[in-house]
């Protein structure tokens, strides 16, 4: 169906034909590229990668193909098994390791699976050495010889380490949170956020945990992608538990979204924006997030006395704005947390972790807190791509439609109006252009989106 290549990783389909889909011939090729860059990267042969993957079905093949192939290039691989995407960066960094590969395709449908890639701070390596890594996977291979082939050691329970980590962060408040003895639904959609959530939740002394698709057998009960229209099932829990909040994960557990007592969408937008309101309320400083985030994380950054400043969509861009602004909370607006006192990486434990300090310190209901927030109300489409559809094609036109606003054509096209936006993106990781809009209304929101859809529809069509 889908081979994409790009600085979220290598992410394909499982099966069908080499170089159009994530086959083990596919698989062989990007893991041992990335083995010579890491080689090259450290000019040592036997280098230390940490592999650990998500629990979609697919993971137990993939994740074989990947340290096997480590072993005959040399490396040295540490073996995780199950965890998260966070954790195995977590442990890069405290293994001293010099790389990483994650196998999950994060948000997407079973059938999807990918080999995310990490240097030796546990975070993405960036679209130039990816573009090196691909480079390398179009060349022949030279394999280690038998004095030569690598090893490999386990490492369990690293996601208990992780939380160990978490516990200790001095805004991590574990007595304030078992004090309030809150009642929690946690959707684990079936993959390793089901074994990682309930853990953290014990550990911050949650005793009243509802538990759904907490089975890491990768068969999802809706589909992965924390969004209000597959939310329906954890939504209606919480309110029949008269639970708190519901906590719900992506699989590779590196967003994270958040049900209100009511059984309303907190908001994956909002899911940033409050754990920011927290840290800045004990910290002040800037704050980073994407161009298709919220604005409201730029009004608390203001309020609180910081500076705010954007990014390009991936996680590799706003880690490297975060570190060039020193900025003290981060993410984007997809429910990931970058928290940097514990690492540069999206990590919804983390952020599980400061929001219920926060809540816990408020002493208020989620849908207070939600209301107390700036209000933005946000669209988020989508339109498959039917043709090499260029947007420098359409950018006279937006701006002869739009000529009061400013446009941002760093990552895609931003158009920014007094008080909404719009932003078209190709995807990283589908074959679609994504088309978010805010507004301070849903409905002007929704209409601005709809404008942007027709042109694009209308110029595919002109292009076939």
């Amino acid at each position: 169906m889908a081979l994409i290549t790009s600085i979220s990783g290598i992410r394909g389909t499982i099966g069908g034909i080499p170089g159009q889909n994530l086959t083990p011939t596919d698989i062989v090729k990007f893991t041992a590229a990335y083995a010579k860059w890491c080689q090259e990267q450290h000019k040592k042969q036997d280098c230390t990668v940490v592999v650990g993957r998500d629990g979609r079905s697919s993971g137990v093949i993939v994740e074989g193909l990947v340290i096997n192939t480590l072993m005959a290039m040399g490396v040295q691989v540490l073996h995780l098994g199950l965890s998260t995407t966070p954790t195995v960066e977590v442990a890069v960094i405290m293994e001293k390791a010099d790389g990483g590969i994650i196998i999950t395709a994060s948000h997407n449908p079973k059938e999807w699976n990918a080999l995310k890639l990490l240097n030796n701070k546990g975070e993405f390596i960036s679209a130039q050495e990816g573009e090196k890594v691909i480079q390398y996977a179009q060349q022949s291979t030279s394999f280690a010889s038998i004095d030569q082939i690598g090893t490999v050691k386990t490492l369990p329970n690293y996601i208990n380490k992780h939380i160990e980590r978490i516990l200790s962060l001095p805004l991590v408040k574990e007595d304030l949170i078992r004090k309030r003895n809150f009642v929690i639904v946690v959707d684990g959609i079936n993959s390793t956020g089901g074994i990682a959530v309930p853990a953290l939740l014990k550990a911050l002394g949650v005793a009243h945990i509802i538990e759904l698709n907490c089975e890491p057998n990768g068969h999802f009960a809706h589909n992965p992608e924390p969004l209000p229209e597959h939310l329906t099932q954890i939504s209606k829990s919480v309110v029949q538990h008269k639970a708190d909040l519901g906590i719900v994960v992506d699989p590779d557990v590196d967003r994270l979204a958040l049900i209100c007592e009511d059984g309303s969408m907190f908001g994956e937008e909002y899911t940033l924006v409050a754990v920011a309101d927290y840290v800045l309320s004990k910290k002040v400083g800037n704050t980073v997030s994407n161009l298709s985030s919220s604005r409201a994380l730029r009004d608390i950054t203001i309020q609180k006395g910081g500076q705010y400043y954007s990014a390009p969509v991936g996680e590799v861009n706003v880690v490297a704005e975060m570190k060039r602004t020193q900025a003290v909370i981060g993410g984007e607006g997809n429910g990931g947390i970058i928290y940097p006192d514990l690492h540069y990486g999206r990590d919804a434990l983390v952020g599980i972790a400061l929001f219920l300090s926060y809540v816990a310190e408020k002493k208020q209901h989620l849908s207070e807190i939600k209301a107390y927030l700036p209000q933005y109300y946000m669209y988020k489409g989508k339109i498959n791509l039917t043709s090499n559809l260029h947007l420098e094609s359409i950018l006279d036109t937006l701006q002869n439609i739009y000529p009061e606003a400013q446009f941002n054509t760093s990552d895609g096209i931003k158009i920014d109006f007094p008080d909404s936006w719009i932003h078209l993106r190709k995807s990283n990781t589908e074959p679609i252009m994504r088309i978010y809009t805010e507004a301070k209304n849903y409905q002007q929101a929704q209409q601005l989106a709809q404008n942007v859809i027709n042109l694009l529809q209308d110029t595919q069509t002109l292009q076939k």
